[in-house]
């Protein structure tokens, strides 16, 4: 059996030193380990002096099954950089609340963090669909970002924690759109022994099994696994529905020394579903479990395979290494039918379209990065230079039309639509080429001054295989970053940042740009467990891509318009005691259409599409005495909202939701769980096109899971 207290760190050249990692700010998604400090960097009493940039490795790191409240990052690969110190306002939804809220969604795992609207297409189920501060948010994993693969519903138990980090910042992230990042960190190997199983069965027929368990491999410690695996079945809300899945992940670490680390992972994602309910008719609430779309046509299939290995290594004298490297190969097809119903109809005949795309992407990106880390008196310097590389294809097929009408009062279904021809067949190919360097600056273990610099180099071809014709452009765009972070004590810091975006772009228009101006402060109280933040932000985003449509009928998409979100967002985690924890936040956005037409209407003044001006939610737990039971108790409110960036076809009601959870331990390492989502099972429409999506309703989902 393997030591229960063996973890990987970074080089201890000599006795002296001890290991360090050096905080990189909001943009650190890919860090380096700080090499030791000199002799004369010991106090009088023999510690050392530690920088507000720098943790110190001494401790453990966090562990995510064991607290809510993360005082560390693990952007760019699991290197830890201090929350209290990152320039950014920065949530962390750690391992252990998604458990205490049996999170089983991405955007269930969300939807207690300020500032991120989610699941506002309601009973559309083909993606995670959520919003940070106004804007779609750029996906990484592991700081690599997800680019072509972003449209696949991720599932949440591969993941140690989420990382949402706010503002869009393209300086180490790469291209990426204004509103904020979500970094997805993959469950790593473990040098002890540990694991679970569980089982679970809810609401909708909700069956499933799952299991995660490590350990080391070889006397020597130098060998250690993990093995992570779930397997669904299940239905959805609506008659005729499916969610039904597979996951499977194997990793394994090599670290031969303390200051050199190799893992190489493999998972294999595979979703069989529906992807829609068909929408509901306007004229007023109709029951969730009516289906008006085509039984025989209402399918998404999702197949996915992904290779990664990351590698880290310390050398002498402060100089670092890192490489990532991730190959993705992705089949994502899906079809359905929906009600195309309008407010000016009559009788009970509702028209229905088809509409379904068939998808192939496969992509390889990595990244090389050196960082040197050093001081000069009472100044401590990290300098990270580096290069990354993406080439990524997609195909698509994509066929819409008008099918057969149903009667509301009566529906019959009639098949699955024949002889349809798709209206789109296309083929992309893209090549991102990039170089960055940010330069870190403590001065006297007080201010700390951040500059960061990228270029990318972007290729895009495009392919119509229905026209016979292929087109090309080439992007080169620049962006900057600058913060300042103030220690006023070692529990408060306040900071200052300006970041810089560029979306991806596409042929015959311009990247999108976008830059954030925030203001910040940061509380973590030295007598509990906890951290608490504060920011203010004026997020604005140029050439907005629209469709618009020319004198011919045409629609072409082209690059005008400015938009810009003004808020403010308070977070609280909190361990109150040992028995007591906290979640909380509130946020308030305020979005605007500066100037811009969409499809030949201005919408100057508009406000976005599903942005509420206002969002709060909070979670408490409460451990009974005898540690033998637990109970939790979540509310949520969500304000009111547009429809469309037209804002003319009505807004959203506000929403309040009440969630809970209770569980019991029968043994130390045996516990059953209960969880209600939408305990007072509330209805609303929270997204509407030609057809109303309501909200999720009820769920039980009991569990019984197994530790070790």
């Amino acid at each position: 059996m393997g030591s229960p207290t063996k973890t990987f760190r970074p080089s201890l050249s000599r006795p002296a030193r001890r290991s360090a990692f050096l905080l990189l700010g909001c943009t650190a998604l890919v860090t380096l380990p700080l090499s030791a400090f000199a002799q004369d960097d010991l106090n009088p009493n023999g510690a050392y002096r530690l920088s507000p940039i720098i943790v110190d490795m001494g401790a453990e790191a966090d562990d995510d099954a064991e607290s809510i409240v993360a005082s560390e990052l693990w952007t760019g690969g699991k290197v830890a950089t201090s929350v209290l110190d990152t320039p950014a306002s920065v949530s962390v939804i750690t391992q252990k609340e998604i458990s205490q809220r049996n999170a089983d969604k991405v955007e269930d795992v969300l939807e207690y963090t300020p500032g991120v609207v989610t699941d506002y297409y309601g009973t559309d189920d083909r993606n995670d669909y959520y919003l940070v501060r106004g804007f779609q948010a750029s996906t990484y994993r592991d700081g690599l970002t997800l680019g072509s693969m972003r449209g696949v519903r991720e599932e949440p138990y591969a993941f140690e924690r989420l990382e949402v980090i706010k503002g869009g910042n393209s300086t180490l992230f790469g291209t990426s759109d204004p509103g904020g990042t979500i970094n997805f960190v993959t469950k790593s190997p473990k040098f002890y022994r540990f694991g679970e199983v569980y089982t679970s069965y809810g609401t909708n027929n909700h069956a499933e099994i799952g299991f995660d368990f490590g350990d080391v491999l070889n006397e020597e410690e130098t060998l250690a696994y993990r093995v992570v695996g779930k397997v669904q079945n299940a239905d959805l809300e609506y008659a005729t529905s499916k969610d039904d899945e597979q996951f499977f992940l194997g990793a394994i670490t090599w670290a031969p020394t303390n200051y050199t680390k190799l893992t190489f992972t493999v998972d294999y994602l595979k979703r069989e579903g529906t992807p829609n309910s068909g929408g509901y008719p306007l004229d007023k609430l109709y029951d969730r479990s009516l289906f008006f779309g085509e039984p025989d046509f209402n399918y998404h299939d999702v197949d996915r395979l992904t290779i990664s290995t990351a590698f880290q290594h310390e050398f002498e004298n402060g100089l670092s290494l890192r490489a990532n490297l991730r190959y993705s190969d992705l089949e994502d097809d899906f079809g359905y039918v929906y009600l195309s119903d309008n407010a000016a109809r009559v009788g009970s005949l509702v028209d229905r379209y088809y509409f379904g795309t068939d998808s192939t992407s496969e992509e390889l990106i990595g990244n090389v990065i050196l960082q040197y880390d050093t001081s000069f008196g009472s100044i401590d310097s990290s300098t990270l230079a580096g290069l990354e590389y993406r080439d990524a294809s997609n195909t698509s097929s994509a066929f819409y039309g008008l099918y057969t009408q149903i009667d509301l009062n009566n529906p019959v279904y009639t098949g699955a639509p024949t002889g349809y021809a798709p209206y789109s067949v296309q083929a992309n190919d893209f090549t991102t080429k990039s170089v960055f360097i940010q330069q870190n600056l403590s001065f006297s273990d007080t201010v700390i001054a951040t500059f960061g610099a990228r270029h990318d180099w972007l290729d895009i071809t495009n392919t119509d295989n229905l026209a016979a014709a292929t087109s090309q452009a080439d992007f080169s765009e620049s962006s900057y970053r600058g913060a300042l972070t103030y220690k006023i004590n070692n529990q408060v810091s306040a900071y200052l940042s300006y970041v810089e975006s560029v979306a991806p772009p596409s042929i015959g228009t311009q990247p999108e740009r976008g830059e954030q101006y925030e203001i910040g402060v940061k509380y973590q109280p030295e007598n509990i467990n906890a951290l608490f933040t504060a920011s203010v932000y004026d997020l604005t985003k140029n050439n907005v891509v629209v469709p618009v449509v020319l004198p011919s009928g045409v629609i072409e998409r082209q690059t005008i318009g400015e938009s810009r979100v003004r808020g403010f967002e308070l977070e609280g985690k909190a361990e109150i005691s040992a028995d007591l924890s906290l979640i909380g936040g509130y946020s308030y956005q305020k979005s605007e259409f500066v100037r811009g037409d969409v499809r030949g209407v201005n919408v100057d003044g508009n406000e976005f599409s599903a942005v509420p001006n206002h969002l709060a939610s909070l979670w408490l737990n409460y451990d009974l005495p005898g540690n033998d039971m637990s109970v939790g108790l979540g509310a949520r409110y969500v304000g009111s909202y547009y429809y469309n960036v037209y804002n003319n076809n009505g807004e959203s009601p506000s929403q309040t939701y009440i969630d809970a959870s209770f569980s019991y331990a029968f043994t130390p390492n045996t516990e059953l769980t209960v969880n209600v989502s939408n305990l007072l099972d509330k209805q609303y429409v929270v997204g509407r096109g030609t057809a109303d999506y309501y909200n999720n309703g009820r769920t039980i989902t009991a569990a019984l899971r197994h530790t070790w």
